[in-house]
């Protein structure tokens, strides 16, 4: 108990550093592991999106095809009749020139009874042609409602994949079935380099794909007897084995991810699961990640809070410490001084007395200064010794007989200084030095080590007869303790300067990694634009000579590669936001046009849904960039009109201090506070819109970065039930600081016998070829003489100074060859200079100006057929007067 007693300090000090190290650690790894899969479950989810947009977008892509293909005559003649077998030879041609053109798995005319009238894989050992197919959902369906869907593992073929089927109709009758199969095992192709586990689950919860062969053909759930038969009437995945998946789930995230361990099939460490649903397939996407990761940002985490936790710890013993000695010696300093004071005043009143008395005491000590820690010793003013202590003797060991009253202490620096005592360097002068010090009447203060290691803080103060008494502290123990601690400090900060390097490492390989994204999506964009591009202008020209209900499908397909195209340059734009090459052309403007503009384009669309779109007319003049605040704020209205199912939408302002907060209004369901701040990432949108096109969630992502880039603050108040309100702030600026408006633009000229682009000699060069042959029928449409539509090389061989064309299309990134370089290499052999138009997918503000500064037009792909029409008609007009 008496040693609990004295130690419990040390021993509550040992329990609490250890305990908050634990307590620490554990806190900051779990914090950090949290937020590290909190993290990377939101990265999983944005990846399972993009997986999911890529599976979605290949099923679309044939979507329409059965819906054409419905609309054939020579299909429908077929289930009218019989067909003799030249019209069945002729059907089966027919689909196989289709299938080849799409590049689907195989085209199938299924009749009312259910089997295959004629097929695109008539001439393979697998044909369809004559088999039953009355048991497919796929063909069920579409008598029942007019169009099927359903994956499975086709008999005949024995290949899987999805069929799409629609309904042959006459007069209201369903005659028959047209059926597309796409294979989707290119896409677990593409699934294959990722290193995460990728699966898609039909709506009996089968693994139907996926990028291992370990997981196809795996149940995610036991199958109900009812779901048993339903697949085995439907034959759905043949002879194939379909065995249950072991897993076990640790952990549920909150936006719905889990913590899992795989038992069969095995993986190693835990994963994090995270699911997707398609509902228009009725299927769902998952993925598997390895959290690997997480636990070792946990780990270092804890690793981290353990090591701040034992650096503030030291630090405060060390504090501790400093504070204790430095108690200690003044302490000592107090009762040093009150002896010496007490000492001196004996001195003063009686020095023969205290002489005397020092004579007659054993061996000169003291005794009252025998009680002192420090060693002391008294000379008089003949620097001759009179006193000292036993820690004096103590501390420099003298010989017996050498320290006597009377001695002059001189003999005693001599003997000190043969041992070494009194440093380097002459002896005399050392020894001249300090009797110096003493006949000068200085106090002095300084250390002096020995060598054993013992440190010595010596103290002189001079006495009122001319004496000099001096003390000795043994100071050791203090400075060990404190070349210990600062050893500690320099190990501490010593890792502070290496976690701040790794740390500005983590730092700069993010910001590589950023920018390393920022060009991919820009190079991506572009490459997905080219054939984008080829699609529009193909379908303006089919438009053009269909009719009815073609007509009406390819403007449904016209929409969806515009909605298409909108997603991309959105992509585009949060790519040149990051990556900083957005130009702003930030000037001081009238407001009210914009807001009238916008008023006029968003009402029509507010009244399409029974909406009443107000706007209030303002005076201000702002201060920012007139195209960029545009897109804010259409930003703005198209997400009020979605999402407000009746009633009105308002768009304002009003003034704040030396900004004008831009507000819109709407009245729909509101949004949740937690939500507030994630709907302005990307890919991330509310459930409960009105509106059936939805967006790709990137318009508010773009908002909010636009406003970083302008400096303008982006706001939002919601109520739930109530309705939001989206504002930015503007600064106000001068109306005298507003330019005079610019003239008035060419009218576009319509095509006809008259328009100038009747018969006029045009050629586009352009390294795809599926640019190239859209741009060609859409010009031939126009009444052009398209002389050349082919890349730059072709274009270089055949050019000559007599076929220059009166105007010439040109791509800009053509492998090799850049845009405007090659023009002059044209130029040249033309010996003319026909006017251009640069069409590119390039997002260059650079080559836009320098278009511009040269008198050329430039359009961005993909090309909207009348904005390509009205910019060729004003340049021939303007070349030719």
């Amino acid at each position: 108990m008496y040693w609990f007693g004295r130690h419990r300090s040390l021993l509550l000090t040992l329990l609490l550093m250890i305990g908050g190290t634990l307590l620490c650690a554990a806190a900051a790894g779990h914090y950090a592991s949290r937020r590290a899969l909190a993290a990377e479950s939101d990265q999983v989810q944005r990846q399972l999106e993009l997986y999911g947009q890529g599976l979605q977008q290949r099923i679309d892509r044939f979507g329409t095809l059965p819906q054409v293909l419905a609309l054939d005559p020579d299909l429908r003649l077929a289930l009218v009749q019989v067909p003799d077998p030249a019209a069945r030879q002729r059907l089966n041609l027919k689909l196989q020139r289709a299938n080849q053109v799409t590049r689907a798995s195989t085209l199938t005319l299924v009749g009312h009874d259910g089997v295959a009238v004629a097929a695109s894989n008539w001439d393979q050992p697998s044909s369809n042609v004559g088999e039953d197919y009355s048991y497919r959902p796929y063909y069920r369906q579409a008598l029942a409602t007019g169009r099927g869907r359903f994956y499975g593992i086709g008999m005949t073929t024995g290949v899987p994949g999805y069929f799409l089927s629609q309904a042959i109709e006459e007069n209201g009758t369903r005659l028959g079935v047209v059926v597309i199969k796409i294979e989707l095992a290119a896409l677990e192709q593409e699934w294959l380099p990722s290193p995460d586990v990728v699966l898609a689950s039909d709506d009996h919860d089968v693994v139907f794909l996926a990028n291992r062969d370990a997981w196809r053909y795996r149940l995610l759930r036991p199958l109900g007897t009812g779901e048993r038969r339903e697949m085995l009437e439907a034959r759905q995945y043949a002879d194939r084995s379909l065995q249950p998946l072991r897993v076990r789930t640790e952990d549920v995230l909150g936006n719905g991810g889990r913590m899992v361990r795989l038992l069969d099939p095995s993986l190693p460490g835990p994963m994090l699961w995270q699911s997707l649903a398609l509902p228009e397939e009725h299927w769902n996407l998952h993925l598997l990640h390895d959290a690997g990761a997480a636990t070792s940002a946990g780990r270092s985490a804890a690793i981290g809070g353990g090591a701040a936790w034992l650096a503030l710890g030291f630090l405060v013993l060390f504090i501790q410490q400093r504070r204790r000695l430095a108690a200690h010696r003044q302490r000592s300093r107090r009762e040093l001084e009150s002896v010496l004071k007490q000492h001196a005043q004996e001195l003063r009143t009686a020095q023969d007395g205290v002489l005397q008395a020092a004579q007659q005491a054993d061996s000169g000590l003291s005794r009252s200064l025998a009680h002192l820690p420090q060693g002391v010793v008294v000379i008089d003013n003949e620097q001759k010794l009179v006193a000292w202590n036993a820690r004096y003797l103590e501390l420099f060991r003298f010989p017996s007989g050498l320290i006597q009253v009377g001695r002059p202490i001189e003999e005693i620096f001599r003997f000190n200084a043969r041992r070494g005592l009194l440093g380097p360097g002459p002896i005399e002068e050392a020894i001249e030095r300090r009797l110096n010090h003493l006949r000068s009447g200085r106090p002095h203060m300084r250390e002096s080590e020995k060598d054993d290691g013992t440190v010595l803080e010596i103290r002189g103060n001079p006495l009122p007869d001319g004496g000099f008494v001096t003390s000795y502290a043994d100071i050791t123990s203090y400075k060990n303790t404190a070349r210990e601690l600062r050893s500690l400090a320099d190990a501490l900060e010593h890792r502070v300067a290496e976690r701040t390097r790794d740390l500005d490492e983590a730092r700069r390989e993010a910001e590589r990694a950023n920018r390393y994204k920022s060009r991919f999506v820009a190079s991506a964009v572009h490459d997905l634009l080219q054939p984008l591009n080829a699609a529009r202008m193909f379908v303006s020209v089919l438009r053009g000579k269909l009719g009815g209900d073609a007509r009406e499908l390819s403007e449904h397909v016209d929409a969806a590669l515009a909605a298409q195209d909108a997603i991309l340059n959105s992509l585009l734009d949060i790519s040149r936001l990051e990556s900083g090459t957005l130009q702003t052309h930030v000037h001081a403007f009238a407001l009210s046009p914009l807001l009238e503009t916008l008023a006029r384009e968003f009402g029509i669309a507010a009244e399409g849904r029974g909406l009443q779109l107000d706007w209030v007319d303002t005076r201000a003049v702002v201060v920012s960039d007139e195209a960029l605040l545009r897109r804010i704020l259409q930003n703005f209205l198209s997400n009020a009109l979605r999402y407000t199912p009746r009633g009105r939408v308002l768009i304002g302002c009003r003034r704040v201090g030396a900004q004008l907060r831009i507000e819109v209004h709407d009245q729909g369901p509101g949004i949740p506070e937690s939500l507030q701040g994630e709907i302005f990432e990307e890919f991330r949108r509310l459930d409960d819109g009105v509106d059936q096109e939805r967006g790709a969630g990137l318009g508010l992502a773009i908002v909010e970065r636009i406003g970083r880039l302008l400096g303008h603050r982006i706001h939002l108040r919601s109520a739930l039930g109530r309705g939001s309100v989206f504002a930015v702030d503007v600064p106000l600026g001068a109306a005298a600081d507003v330019p005079l408006p610019a003239a008035a633009p060419v009218p576009n000229a319509e095509p006809g016998d008259d328009s100038p682009l009747r018969g006029c000699r045009v050629w586009s060069i352009d390294d795809d070829p599926r640019v190239c042959a859209a741009t060609r029928a859409l010009l031939e449409r126009w009444g052009c003489g398209v002389e050349l539509a082919d890349g730059p090389q072709p274009a270089l061989e055949i050019a000559s100074a007599f076929n220059p064309p009166q105007l010439l299309l040109l791509d800009v990134r053509m492998g090799q060859w850049h845009g405007p370089d090659l023009y002059e290499a044209l130029c040249t052999l033309w010996q003319a200079r026909p006017p251009v138009i640069l069409v590119t997918a390039e997002r260059d503000e650079a080559l836009k100006a320098q278009a511009m500064e040269k008198g050329w037009g430039f359009l961005s792909k993909p090309v909207r057929p009348p904005a390509l029409r009205a910019l060729m008609t004003q340049l021939l007009v303007r070349h030719r007067s």
